[in-house]
């Protein structure tokens, strides 16, 4: 496999450039050829709608999707991480108005030392404001936070006929709002957001970590006292059989207060302490994670993570490890991995067991794995939390890996659960279909807003939400 970029050489301070790229997602798998465009210029990108051919076009932020939303083979790629300006932060009212290409490490080293600090984060930082929009993402504390676009005041919408409308989730384009969050790019381009932030006092958290010997050990902790935390998650060991399966440990807290601190760090308590020590060559090969590297690390992650109460940590041991590490997913090898992740309701923990055991008993390995809860869902018709379960797990590419997510596809449909597009690189448009009951309406805004389905991309392909 070839080299793949992340996006084409930065166009001159600007400036614009247009080049031919071969482009992924962040799993690194089935990539695809588009002509990219990168320029701070609104006109020039309104334009480039206007005008787009009849493949049509597609924002792209950072390329952190995991599978193919931001693709669009033979047809155009907006690269929006030009358009990256913060353009106020009013500290009184605490919101922040920035560009879309901004990325949510930016925005947080820019707010944080105002007391400041974005609601909703996902596993990485290195995600844009206009990509967390259009996935609508979520975070380990949405059971009290719900996704990003609830702290969304307004937006910026540049549709299909080349005009940019302002969007708020309570005016008179409330359905064309909710519609692009969680829509994946296909309603316009977010050009621009102001982002309601919260107010803290240190950029520390304080936490608890408690380990759990088996599966129904840890659901059993997320059961009892969830709500008292702010942020909540768990990591789960996926190749270790026997009594010990699914043992893991939870992760929980909540913002540090100056009183939670030690006397050291009390003198800079607002210090954005986020390092990154090492970016991954792009040198491995396939086959590196296996039964047995899997179960070292599964091993030395359950047996670092022993139980302790009250501990500061900063915000990369709390929330974001894999950002010590640029371009982590190249450990994959060649061949790269995705993310399979589901949400099903609160009463069907037996599918939680269930697909674990079918993980583990398929020979398929994963390091990486998430459980948590999720609270009330939102209006968004394509948005994916709802009340319930999700889990995540990260799984190389190799064959019969098709056959273990079709597998866990009829798990999650016969729960009456649903996957999430900006994980998703191979589900069928039928069970897409099933699973996002309001996908019709979803359709109707979308129709009315880009009648001619301007806005495509290599999963809206996949899926038939172009054709459909």
């Amino acid at each position: 496999m070839s080299p793949v970029l992340d996006r084409p050489a930065p166009a001159p301070a600007g400036g614009t450039s247009r080049a031919t790229a071969r482009l992924t997602g962040w799993g690194r798998t089935a990539p695809t050829t588009a002509t990219v465009l990168r320029t701070q210029d609104l006109d020039v990108i309104a334009e480039a709608v206007r005008t787009a051919g009849p493949r049509g076009v597609i924002a792209r932020g950072l390329g952190r999707s995991y599978g193919d939303p931001a693709q669009n083979a033979g047809g155009l790629v907006i690269d929006m991480t030009a358009l990256d300006r913060i353009h106020d932060i009013d500290v009184d009212a605490a919101v922040a108005d920035v560009d879309a290409g901004c990325s949510l490490d930016k925005l947080l080293r820019a707010v944080v030392p105002h007391g400041l600090w974005v609601p909703v984060l996902p596993g990485t930082r290195q995600v844009t404001v206009g990509g967390a929009i259009g996935a609508d993402i979520h975070g380990g504390n949405h059971h009290t936070q719900g996704t990003f676009t609830r702290h969304v005041l307004s937006l910026d919408l540049l549709t299909a006929d080349g005009q940019v409308r302002t969007l708020t989730p309570h005016g008179p384009d409330r359905e064309l709002f909710l519609a692009t969050t969680g829509g994946m790019g296909l309603t316009g381009v977010v050009l621009r957001a102001k982002i309601r932030l919260d107010r803290v006092e240190t950029s520390y958290f304080i936490a608890d970590v408690e380990q759990a010997p088996d599966f129904d050990d840890m659901l059993e902790r997320l059961t009892k006292n969830d709500e008292n935390y702010t942020y909540s998650k768990t990591w789960f060991d996926s190749v270790t059989k026997g009594e010990h399966m699914g043992r893991g440990f939870l992760l929980r807290g909540s913002s540090a207060k100056l009183e939670d601190l030690p006397a050291k760090l009390r003198k800079d308590p607002l210090k954005f302490d986020a390092p990154q020590y090492a970016k991954f060559p792009d040198v491995f090969p396939p086959g590196m994670l296996n039964r047995l590297t899997a179960k070292a690390l599964n091993e030395f992650y359950y047996r670092k993570a022993h139980t302790q109460q009250g501990v500061v940590q900063n915000i990369t041991q709390f929330y974001h490890l894999l950002d010590l590490f640029a371009d982590w997913n190249r450990a994959y090898g060649p061949h790269g991995f995705l993310q399979y992740q589901f949400v099903v309701p609160m009463d069907r923990t037996d599918v939680l067991r269930a697909s674990m055991e079918a993980i583990v008993q398929s020979g398929h390995i994963s390091a990486l794995n998430v459980l948590k809860r999720f609270g009330e869902g939102n209006d968004a018709p394509l948005s994916f939390p709802r009340k319930g379960w999700t889990l995540a797990v990260d799984l190389p590419v190799k064959p019969g890996l098709d056959r273990l997510c079709d597998q866990l596809d009829e798990m999650v449909l016969d729960a009456g659960g649903r996957l999430y597009l900006a994980k998703d690189s191979r589900t069928t448009p039928e069970r897409f279909a099933q699973m996002y009951p309001d996908l019709p309406a979803w359709r109707k805004v979308r129709d009315a807003v880009d009648p001619e389905r301007k806005f495509a991309s290599d999963q809206s392909r996949r899926l038939q939400l172009v054709t459909g």
